[in-house]
């Protein structure tokens, strides 16, 4: 089958590497993808948002399925375009509507969700634009720290946690008021904290049936110890020892279930990824957040473990038959680190020259923020987030430093990266 990715981080990245490998495969194309895409088909100049040019691409090109990766296109409603449009109906689209992907685009519908359906999640508020003295007011009645969160989507920052109540007024007020985060920020969720450890659970479903994918954990914070600034994520480990069978059973069961039958139960038809952000509080789970795709960098790190051909399985999403579908699980570590620019999340430059790709052994590389530039094609920096180096192994401290060693190799001015990833887990394993 001819296929359409449309995205161009590391995430998208690792989905065309992964579907490349599939004998379903005619032709892959890539919009707009990134300077490491061409390596498993073709880049195409459109934006994932113009779903005008989408549409006369995959006519053009005969196109039979359309992944998409980023969170964006789906809240905007490809989904809705695709099958309200009688020349695309038969062309398959994995992702949810644009009324389920308000799972994500949405964090009031989210919390409302969880708590109509029993999911257990931290007691909240959310307030609007016109709102800000009930706001700060209700500030007041919460313990430190405080938990704000812009409704919208805000590219994964959209977040803050606050020691101090008069700078959680402050920022409520700086956030409803548009001057924080624009738009997305126009309607703020006001949570009470859960302390714990978090982690990332994902399963992909066809609407009724599902299966779940390995489980990651991301480190947002761009300074080693988790301090500083949020990011879009540093890097992941894949499996989380802290996850044990009887956690992962408590995740399916009171969260992944409950959530199935929630859509079921309010008339929405999901088809696609779930990302379910977890916090383990105790030996209890809690949902922090849904996403309506996979998560970047969790992505890097758990689809070299899977081992079952993912355009198979995204097959049976669009046919409704997932529940026919195998799962299998390389039951190896995978150890994520991000490359970054100088900078992030804040100002940095582009363009810098990234040398000594040729010299990296026993990693996966996924480009995130790449590109093909001038006439001699040099591969530059085109994002904050560059590039993930994945690596597998038996053993999780293996995995990191054969990760950590060729991070090391990689080469372009400015380069950062976390040197701790993983290290928070290793005492919950003897790997």
């Amino acid at each position: 089958m001819n296929v359409l990715v449309l995205g161009s981080g590391g995430r998208e990245n690792a989905i065309c590497w992964k579907i490349s490998q599939s004998s379903l495969l005619r032709d892959l194309f890539i919009a707009p993808g990134n300077g490491g895409t061409p390596r498993f088909g073709e880049n195409v100049n459109i934006d994932p948002t113009d779903f005008k040019a989408i549409k006369k691409f995959v006519l053009e090109k005969e196109i039979t399925m359309v992944v998409v990766g980023p969170e964006i296109p789906l809240v905007e409603g490809i989904v809705d375009f695709f099958e309200s449009d009688k020349h695309l109906q038969k062309v398959a689209i994995i992702g949810p509507n644009q009324t389920c992907a308000q799972l994500e685009g949405s964090k009031k519908f989210a919390k409302e969700f969880m708590i109509r359906h029993g999911i257990p999640t931290a007691k909240y508020a959310s307030f609007g634009s016109e709102q800000i003295k009930e706001a700060q007011a209700f500030i007041d009645t919460l313990k430190k720290p405080i938990v704000l969160k812009a409704d919208g989507l805000a590219s994964g920052k959209g977040v803050l946690i606050l020691d101090d109540h008069k700078k959680a007024k402050d920022e409520v007020k700086a956030m409803l008021s548009g001057k924080a985060f624009g738009d997305a920020g126009t309607t703020v969720v006001i949570e009470e904290f859960l302390k714990g450890i978090e982690c990332s659970a994902f399963i992909i479903t066809d609407g009724t049936s599902y299966r779940v994918l390995p489980e990651a954990k991301d480190y947002k914070r761009i300074g080693e110890g988790d301090t500083g600034l949020n990011t879009g994520g540093m890097g992941a480990i894949s499996p989380v020892p802290f996850c044990t069978p009887e956690f992962k059973d408590k995740i399916e069961t009171q969260i992944i279930i409950p959530t199935m039958k929630g859509l079921v139960a309010d008339g929405l038809k999901y088809k696609g990824f779930i990302f379910f952000g977890i916090m383990k509080v105790g030996n209890e789970p809690y949902v922090i957040e849904y996403n309506c795709r996979l998560g970047d960098p969790e992505t890097e790190a758990i689809l070299p473990r899977l081992k079952s051909d993912l355009l198979n399985l995204f097959e049976g999403v669009a046919t409704e038959t997932l529940g026919e579908c195998d799962m299998h699980i390389d039951d190896r570590t995978a150890a994520c680190v991000m490359l970054v620019a100088d900078g992030y999340p804040g100002d940095y430059e582009k363009g810098k020259e990234i040398k000594a790709l040729d010299e990296i052994q026993d990693s996966l590389l996924f480009h995130a923020g790449t590109k093909l530039s001038g006439k001699d094609q040099k591969l530059v920096t085109n994002g904050g987030r560059v590039m993930a180096v994945t690596s597998l192994a038996h053993r999780m401290d293996d995995a990191i430093f054969q990760s950590m060693k060729n991070a090391n190799q990689i080469k372009y001015s400015g380069k950062y990266f976390r040197k701790d990833i993983g290290e928070d887990l290793m005492k919950f394993t003897s790997k």
